[in-house]
């Protein structure tokens, strides 16, 4: 990408976007956030930040159900205000991040439609930035191969279908491995999208990617552990990129234990640090400071590697990373507000604070 011109089609876009990082609560904000006592101090605490507008009409008490709603609605306007004011190619960039989402909302329906549940109330659930235009025509189907039929012809989602998998296989399939098919094929698009849009955006992202990558077939293989998936199922649900492709993919589609899983992640300079007392469980946040889960690792160094990215300019890495952090940023929030409304201010700083 020529850097004399980027500013003609994404500089605005660039500043809003490094204007919302700015907005993004910082440690000071979140040790006051960890004082609070109920959850009305935690919204009046909040009234600082960015999500006031979306909590100053909401009744007390406050419920963390609600509060996550209300700072998912907040990043989906910001989001959805850059989409709105991009051009080619920042708007079909800025649809690819929305891609995952839609990924998420069209298994929830099908799992809906497995279990013969109303669709039109799982509308309700779906994640905004996964909604596409002929969404609500998915409700219409009855049947998996309706939905089937219907996904493939309408949803942006029409390729990853179309490559991955047959109406045959949404029946038979546990719905994960659907999920993981998808986003996988998902990903490596995404990829081979990003290094077309040249220097530096194809670099940042290639970094942020394959450790999303990386995260997944780690994520994967320990999900697979005790159940009917075989080895070589395993291994076809790994990403085709990251930096343990193809060399270290091929190690942990073999293994049987974390102790194996964590003899491979030692291998990589970028993976060993994160591994110094760390809890070999999926995910936790539930234990000491000093003995956090693999996941806790992986949030903090995608934290970290979206933080990086906004060091660099003329690149559409910061819209993905902003997504990120911002992401993150409400898990905090809603893990505070978790811990204050169950009484456990004693597992209240397991959060991965962004700056």
């Amino acid at each position: 990408m020529n850097e004399v011109f980027f500013n003609v089609d994404a500089g605005y876009l660039e500043g809003i976007v490094r204007g919302y990082r700015d907005g993004l609560i910082t440690a000071p904000q979140y040790l006051n956030l960890a004082q609070c006592e109920t959850m009305d101090d935690l919204k009046l605490q909040l009234a600082t930040t960015d999500y006031a507008p979306f909590l100053q009409n909401e009744p007390s008490p406050l419920a963390t159900s609600t509060l996550s709603a209300r700072c998912t609605e907040a990043l989906v306007a910001e989001f959805q205000y850059m989409q709105q004011n991009a051009a080619e190619p920042i708007s079909k960039f800025l649809d690819y991040i929305t891609y995952g989402y839609m990924i998420d909302n069209v298994i929830l329906l099908i799992t809906g439609t497995l279990h013969e549940r109303d669709t039109h109330d799982l509308l309700d659930k779906c994640h905004p930035l996964g909604f596409f235009d002929t969404m609500p025509a998915l409700c219409v189907a009855t049947t998996v191969q309706d939905l089937y039929s219907t996904v493939l012809v309408d949803s942006p989602l029409a390729g990853y279908f179309r490559e991955c998998l047959s109406a045959e296989d949404l029946n038979e399939l546990n719905i994960e491995i659907i999920r993981n098919t998808l986003y996988k094929a998902y990903l490596e698009d995404f990829y081979s999208y990003c290094q077309k849009l040249g220097e530096p955006t194809a670099s940042v992202m290639a970094e942020l990617l394959n450790f999303e990558a990386d995260r997944r077939t780690v994520n994967i293989t320990i999900n697979s552990f005790g159940t009917e998936l075989s080895k070589d199922e395993r291994a076809k649900l790994y990403p085709r990129l990251g930096n343990m492709y193809p060399e270290a993919q091929t190690k942990l589609a073999r293994v049987d234990d974390m102790d194996q899983v964590k003899a491979i992640l030692e291998q990589y300079s970028e993976y060993k640090s994160m591994l110094v007392g760390v809890s070999m469980n999926v995910s936790s946040s539930g234990g000491s400071n000093a003995e956090l889960s693999l996941e806790d690792r992986f949030f903090a160094k995608e934290v970290q590697l979206n933080k990086d990215s906004f060091e660099q300019q003329f690149h559409f890495g910061v819209f993905y990373s902003w997504l990120r952090l911002k992401e993150q940023e409400i898990r905090n929030i809603v893990w505070i507000a978790e811990c204050i409304s169950q009484q456990q201010k004693d597992k209240i700083n397991n959060y991965t604070a962004i700056y």
